[in-house]
């Protein structure tokens, strides 16, 4: 049984449907109004074997921070329903991503206490239409209405496009590993007995 999460999000600000398959094949169906944006997403999907679709409407005329931040939000609402219980996944999820000249680490504990810790100097205001300084408040969003704990670090800065690409699949790849089943993990894996 596929483990699949959905939010439906409106504000005065913001439009958005966000829906993920943990359980997918990397298909993805995105539009955000952000070029850039939808290239980050749709790398998320494919490189962490996600079914993503994410459709919003955003007051794009302001700036970009709205529709950007609350697609955060609503992808880690549908995030945490996806997770459902946390019973028999790995729950920590790690890796260190080469992207041409850049190199990130990424790791991540569903633990459903937040935190972000983000290590990374931006050297361009814009990628495209998509703010560098969007980028951590996305993750910020995420992991607050997710209950993750997240750690970015660019460990071998470069090219803009090049890091946040690299952040992007990183953390795609650190959830898909964080996610995973295990047959050998009966509960969840806590000596709490909750997550």
């Amino acid at each position: 049984m596929n483990r699949v999460g959905e939010c439906s999000r409106e504000t005065k600000e913001t439009k958005i449907q966000v829906i993920i398959n943990l359980d997918g094949t990397g298909k993805a169906e995105v539009d955000t109004g952000i070029g850039f944006f939808d290239h980050m997403l749709i790398s998320f999907a494919k490189h962490g074997l996600f079914d993503l679709t994410v459709k919003v409407t955003g007051d794009l005329y302001v700036d970009s921070h709205h529709t950007i931040e609350d697609t955060g939000i609503a992808l880690g609402v549908a995030l945490r329903k996806a997770l459902g219980d946390k019973k028999s996944i790995h729950r920590y999820g790690s890796m260190i991503l080469p992207m041409d000249e850049s190199l990130v680490l990424c790791a991540l504990d569903l633990s459903g206490r937040p935190y972000l810790v983000f290590q990374v100097d931006f050297t361009t205001e814009r990628v495209g239409y998509f703010d560098t300084e969007m980028v951590k408040e996305f993750f910020h969003a995420l992991t607050y209405t997710t209950g993750m704990n997240l750690h970015v670090k660019m460990l071998e800065p470069g090219n803009n496009h090049h890091m946040i690409e690299g952040i992007f699949k990183a953390f795609a790849k650190a959830l898909d590993q964080a996610t995973e089943k295990d047959n050998r993990i009966t509960d969840v894996l806590s000596t709490k007995g909750t997550l």
